[in-house]
């Protein structure tokens, strides 16, 4: 065979080669699409946006004990080292952040034990703003609970129930702590009687406050937490944005943390609306 011929035999080899791949690359593509496609307008349908119901934070974000809750040290930068990395040391309450069962019990789940399938929850948001405005150690009651079941209907069941009382417009300086000379803090919370409602009464897996504590302030015995977390249930604490959620009908997920054996940690937390 002549050279030219073997140059063009090979040629052609190649370009069906290139033409098995492309095709081959172009029905992978489709079919990836052809999922997409029957997943996509199906969340699209029923979620318009997305908020980020995260504070940022940092050595300066209110905490419940009034010292910092991180430290970062940066071991690596991008000018020396052509890339930058930080070592940092975290309390686990610090931020806007998950309470573990673990954190008020002797055997409840820890932070990452918690099911995948409660992180993704229908929120239920109970809004007391107007109450807190005036008084700052208001609590959400089973009154509260009963009067948006009422509207609202019954809480979905693995439900986040979260108290609304605009204290995360508060999370820059002394206001979110809220300290009296005497050191004791005032802030809203959930009453005991509610949390002792929800576990009775619905299917909630979670509650969730935009204060420091799910307990309000003034809280000398934790009962909320005593009464909530050992269910193995949790909280998150910190939690923001609850003014642009509607009542109901909104998805929040919960990015909680997975190191293993940890009472709770930071989140990053997005609600679907």
């Amino acid at each position: 065979m002549c050279d030219i011929c073997v140059m063009n035999a090979v040629k052609d080899r190649m370009l069906s080669r290139r033409s098995f791949f492309t095709a081959g690359a172009a029905a992978a593509v489709a079919g990836t699409a052809a999922t997409l496609g029957r997943t996509s307008p199906a969340m699209a349908a029923g979620h318009g946006g997305v908020v980020d119901m995260t504070h940022n934070y940092d050595a300066a974000f209110p905490t419940y004990f009034g010292v910092p809750g991180i430290e970062m040290e940066q071991q690596f930068n991008f000018a020396d080292n052509g890339f930058n990395l930080f070592k940092v040391m975290v309390n686990e309450h610090t931020g806007t952040h998950v309470d573990a069962p673990l954190h008020f019990s002797a055997d409840g789940m820890s932070v990452d034990e918690i099911p995948v399938s409660n992180l993704v929850c229908p929120l239920a948001v109970i809004d007391i703003a107007a109450r807190a405005a005036e008084d700052a150690d208001t609590q959400v009651t089973p009154d509260d609970l009963k009067a948006w079941i009422a509207t609202n209907g019954d809480i979905p069941d693995g439900a986040c129930v979260a108290m609304h009382s605009g204290w995360d417009h508060k999370a820059v300086g002394e206001g979110f702590r809220n300290a009296d000379t005497e050191g004791k803090m005032h802030f809203p919370g959930f009453h005991v009687e509610a949390a002792q409602m929800l576990i009775e009464d619905t299917g909630a897996v979670a509650i969730a406050v935009d204060t420091l504590s799910l307990d309000h302030g003034p809280s000398a015995d934790f009962a909320t937490h005593y009464a909530w977390l050992p269910t193995n249930r949790y909280g998150i604490e910190c939690l923001k944005g609850l003014d642009q959620m509607p009542a109901t009908g909104a998805t929040l997920v919960v990015g909680a943390p997975a190191h293993r054996g940890g009472s709770g940690g930071p989140a990053r937390i997005f609600g679907m609306i």
